[in-house]
């Protein structure tokens, strides 16, 4: 306190401090200061100057408004630093690359919607031809783009958050083959609508065709009335057919390509050797003389059902005039979309194809998936319930992504059972243990092992003058038979992963005499300490029961039996006192 006084009463220590801070502390204090002489005690006591008082008590109250001040600064600037990053406003968009030709805009679709309510979205539209992408294991994928946009070449590069496919993915015509862009995708885990799996899957039209087999199966005849197709693999198969006049398409095709009528054996065999030159595969179906074509689609949870019948007399629906009428929606055309939508995991949006004959039966031909084209009166209702359900997919996505793994973050490993810890067996370093000798018999000597690489560099002399032995020597208790009781309640008493280690710790040995002091022989009692040293990690009571080889028989003596266990016990702990007491 005296030091401080002298300090505070300092004139250059007080001439630095700002604004008279702390003026008050250089008057001594009446209660604490030593005795005065009245004369002084009566200058203490007359009243101050009011400017002088008025001026320190100013000053004081403004260096603590000010500092008070500061800090509420200091607050609100830390507060709206942290607020910041999460405003809504400052959430990145999600992109969406949507694959479809240029004559539909798809950004005026998904205007104002909001995934989670919450991230903006932003298309970005091209055509299969127009991209280019690298994928990577841990980056995602990188797509290209490059377009015309009114007469301006356009190019970007984003990693899209979603994808829209809305057009063929392979076709057998000249450059039309963009699976590879498929397999792109998938190798970078972007989440698309159809799935990428039913995508590739539907790059091959008799592979659909197998599914639809399989639902024909299931469902009979009756329920699924599935056209009756023959599959060519190559030309060489293709010597004849049963029944005239057939339809012949060749390989992958849309839009009525590759599809040829054929009306007898001859023409059959021209077209076996078109096929020859196409090197590709080949089906035939029986020609239907259909009276109109009917179209079942499925967006979502939305059924429509259109009847399109041809005015230009072609025998190809889709190709010439045709008039188109959206007719009821019945049970049985409900039971087609939802069968074959169950395809390859699941179809979001598709489309069946079917051929109403003239005497009254239907024929299931072909289904789409969600490159079919939209047709009808309802193409904008169309348009916008798929706009729908990718938002409701991309929300979907952005809801579930923290329960799921990723690249980035792989599943936690799980811990390992405590009866496979308990089962290891001693490291590669270590011996093989020594065989347990038979109950009742002689123990054996115990031998060090050597020391292992990270065994600390500690040793100790034996009484006898012996070799340093080992930390790591083996205990005692390795050496017991497994089946024993002894063994069973030393590893119960522990953890697993001290069972695992058991002959990690070595047995203590009694420090050396004292300097002057003749090395004695040490008694039975003491030799037989040293051979039952307990376990580090077990008390008293247990490692000096576990410490006796004890026979089964033995357990189940008398009670004189017992007193002289008891006894011997005593003794042990005697000679322990004693030695520790030197």
């Amino acid at each position: 306190m005296n030091f401080l006084r002298r300090r505070l009463s300092d004139s250059s220590f007080v001439a630095n401090l700002p604004n008279g801070y702390m003026m008050d502390l250089q008057r001594p204090d009446s209660s604490t200061s030593s005795p005065v002489s009245p004369a002084t005690e009566r200058k203490h006591l007359q009243p101050p100057q009011p400017s002088h008082s008025s001026s320190t008590g100013s000053s004081i109250f403004s260096s603590i408004s000010s500092a008070m001040k500061q800090t509420t600064q200091a607050a609100a600037g830390l507060m709206e630093h942290s607020a910041g990053p999460a405003a809504p406003a400052a959430q990145k968009p999600k992109v969406l690359l949507v694959i479809d030709d240029a004559h539909t805009d798809w950004a005026k679709y998904f205007q104002g919607k909001k995934v989670n309510g919450e991230f903006d979205i932003r298309v970005e539209q091209a055509e299969f031809s127009e991209l280019n992408l690298a994928a990577y294991v841990m980056g995602g994928c990188m797509v290209d783009m490059q377009v015309m946009r009114n007469g301006t070449k356009v190019v970007r590069s984003f990693k899209p958050d979603f994808v829209l496919i809305r057009q063929h993915a392979y076709s057998m015509a000249l450059g039309e083959d963009f699976r590879s862009l498929i397999i792109g995708l998938q190798y970078g885990g972007v989440h698309t609508v159809n799935s990428l799996h039913s995508i590739y899957n539907f790059c091959s039209k008799p592979w659909v065709f197998s599914q639809l087999i399989k639902i024909f199966n299931s469902l009979g005849p009756e329920k699924f009335p599935l056209v009756e197709q023959t599959f060519f693999p190559s030309h060489k198969q293709m010597l004849t057919t049963p029944n005239f006049p057939v339809v012949v398409k060749l390989g992958h095709a849309h839009a009525g390509m590759g599809k040829v009528k054929v009306e007898n054996q001859h023409d059959f065999r021209d077209m076996a050797s078109i096929v020859a030159m196409a090197k590709t595969y080949a089906t035939t179906e029986p020609f239907i003389d259909s009276k109109y074509d009917i179209r079942i689609q499925k967006i979502g949870s939305n059924y429509k059902a259109y009847m399109r019948t041809s005015i230009s007399g072609n025998w190809k629906a889709n190709t010439g005039s045709a008039m188109l009428e959206q007719i009821a929606m019945t049970e049985r055309y409900r039971l087609w979309a939802d069968a074959c939508a169950e395809m390859f995991g699941g179809l979001d949006i598709c489309a069946v194809k079917a051929v109403h004959s003239k005497d009254g039966k239907d024929y299931i031909i072909e289904v789409m998936d969600s490159s079919m084209p939209l047709i009808g009166e309802h193409i904008e209702e169309d348009r916008q319930l798929i706009a729908d359900l990718v938002v409701s997919k991309m929300t979907q996505l952005v809801a579930t992504a923290g329960s799921r793994p990723s690249p980035l973050r792989p599943w936690p490993p799980q811990a390992q059972p405590v009866s496979m810890k308990s089962q290891t067996g001693p490291p590669l370093g270590q011996l093989s243990q020594p065989r347990p000798p038979p109950q009742g018999g002689p123990r054996q000597p115990q031998g060090s092992q050597p020391p292992r690489t990270n065994a600390p560099p500690q040793q100790r002399l034996s009484p006898q003058g012996q070799q340093p032995q080992s930390p790591q020597s083996t205990s005692p208790q390795q050496q017991r038979s497994p089946g024993s009781p002894q063994q069973i309640r030393s590893a119960t008493g522990s953890s697993p992963v001290q069972a695992s280690k058991a002959g990690a710790f070595p047995p203590q040995q009694p420090r050396p005499p004292a300097q002057g002091r003749a090395p004695s022989q040490p008694s039975p009692t003491e030799m037989s300490k040293q051979q039952t040293t307990p376990h580090p990690h077990l008390n008293k009571s247990q490692s000096l029961t576990n410490n006796f080889s004890i026979p089964e028989s033995s357990q189940r003596g008398n009670a004189t039996e017992d007193e002289a266990k008891a006894e011997t016990i005593r003794n042990l702990r005697k000679s322990f006192a004693s030695l520790f007491s030197d």
